[in-house]
């Protein structure tokens, strides 16, 4: 991969990036919504993990892209894979941390009731994660991420807007962080079907090498 930026919407992503590893952009997307027939876009996303990933999903090799992108238990592979994952997230449209700190509280919530994971650590860890979000102003360009080591589970969400010294939290309930991931790498029942979409293809690519 060359070293130029890939845009995502406009929005500049390098195609590498290093924490403990150098990690590669597999996927990247935005989401969205539809209102009255308009298409209003909040966020861009970029999806970097540790090349050595591909080793983790070679049953699926000679899978085309549209298929595995349909395919629950690959992407339950790749987020059970024992690598370092990264999600970038860039902030398309205005919208206060609140908002966006009750839709992923929803989202992991939902997951966590349906496998009968809520519990007592897992609401504290949740509520942690909210009230990070909650004093944050999400403008043009804000960028939030999530860092998975490959070694614990838990994640490190960081948040960083203009003329503001980055702030983060470190989540330490694995069923939380696992969900986290599910919302932003879970196949079908992922928050950005356009990085799902994109990934599913890249690593499609990748396998057939």
């Amino acid at each position: 991969m060359g070293s130029e930026m890939v845009m995502v919407d406009g929005i500049p992503f390098p195609p590498q990036i290093a924490t403990a590893k150098p990690l590669t952009l597999f996927g990247h997307g935005i989401t969205d919504i539809e209102i009255h027939f308009l298409q209003i876009k909040f966020t861009a996303i970029g999806v970097y993990l540790e090349p050595e990933v591909v080793g983790h999903l070679q049953q699926w090799k000679g899978k085309p892209g549209n298929a595995l992108a349909e395919d629950d238990d690959f992407f339950e592979a790749l987020i059970s894979a024992p690598v370092e994952k990264f999600v970038r997230v860039v902030v398309i449209k205005e919208i206060k941390g609140s908002q966006y700190g009750v839709q992923l509280e929803s989202a992991v919530r939902d997951r966590l009731a349906a496998d009968d994971k809520y519990e007592d650590e897992e609401e504290a860890a949740l509520e942690k994660v909210v009230e990070f979000f909650q004093s944050k102003y999400f403008k043009k360009d804000s960028v939030v991420t999530y860092h998975f080591p490959a070694a614990s589970p838990t994640v490190e969400i960081a948040f960083t807007t203009e003329g503001k010294e980055e702030s983060k939290i470190t989540v330490e309930c694995a069923n939380v962080v696992e969900m986290i991931k599910k919302w932003y790498l879970g196949g079908t029942r992922g928050v950005s079907p356009s990085t799902i979409s994109c990934l599913a293809n890249n690593l499609s690519t990748e396998l057939s090498k």
